[in-house]
């Protein structure tokens, strides 16, 4: 597959971090082509790296195809998140062809106006105790070690991607009603902002649904789902999950209600 759109979204990169599927990412920024990328925060994971340096040579290309794109045509906007706050200290400027805003509003070629932010803001709205947080975060290094184990199984006998990370999720109730309850605080931040929707990642649950006439468009990330949000030259909004070309063709999913 070598597509061309006119915007995708990425997000929950974690370069730096073990987790990083990197392969499916070069993959897939190698085989597409678009007018604008957004680079939607937890790009790089300063945060894993302070604690433990990881950067092989694969997580330096990554960036040079990022650079390549830049210089080649392609407007990259560079959306810090959480993991990557340092980089907020650049809000404002240009990293070479690299602009660095804290959110923005993207326009689609069918006029839809998108708030465009990493999400971690919404996590003051969202209440969750520091203890039940600290034991959480354990919990899910914890799955994302086994979800690597798990992957590479499916590498060693030539099976598709399958993330052991995002099925749990799905099978946890306080996880899902974290996911509403985010979704929820997105949609409100959309209509305060007075858009037509949103676009966000951080909480690494890719989705795209409309509500209440508002649309909720979720990136996911490059550690459990590998997704991206992509626009088409027409200005449909889809959800695209990435797995290897040669095992399994790109899973897109339409703009659809919520249910």
């Amino acid at each position: 597959m070598d597509a061309t759109f006119k915007t995708v979204w990425v997000s929950d990169v974690h370069l730096g971090s073990r987790a990083c599927r990197v392969q499916l990412l070069l993959d897939f920024l190698r085989q597409t082509r678009c007018e604008t990328l957004y680079l939607v925060g937890d790009i790089i994971d300063l945060e894993s790296l302070r604690e433990s340096f990881f950067w092989p040579t694969a997580h330096t290309e990554v960036l040079r195809v990022l650079l390549k794109k830049s210089q080649e045509g392609t407007r990259v906007v560079y959306i810090p998140g959480n993991h990557d706050d340092d980089m907020r200290a650049l809000i404002g400027t240009r990293v070479g062809n690299v602009e660095v805003l804290g959110r923005t509003i993207h326009t689609t070629a069918a006029g839809k106006r998108l708030l465009v932010l990493h999400g971690d803001e919404f996590d003051a709205v969202i209440k969750h105790g520091f203890l039940s947080a600290i034991v959480g975060s354990v919990a899910y290094r914890s799955l994302l070690s086994l979800n690597r184990f798990v992957h590479w199984l499916h590498e060693l006998s030539g099976r598709p991607y399958w993330s052991l990370a995002q099925h749990v999720k799905t099978k946890i109730g306080s996880a899902q009603r974290y996911i509403a309850t985010f979704r929820q605080a997105s949609l409100q931040a959309a209509a305060a902002a007075g858009v037509d929707g949103i676009v966000c990642g951080h909480i690494h649950k890719a989705e795209l649904v409309e509500r209440d006439g508002l649309i909720y468009c979720n990136d996911g990330d490059w550690v459990e789902s590998c997704t991206a949000m992509i626009e088409r030259l027409d200005g449909t909004l889809e959800l695209l999950t990435w797995r290897s070309q040669t095992v399994l063709a790109p899973v897109v999913q339409p703009l659809r209600d919520a249910a």
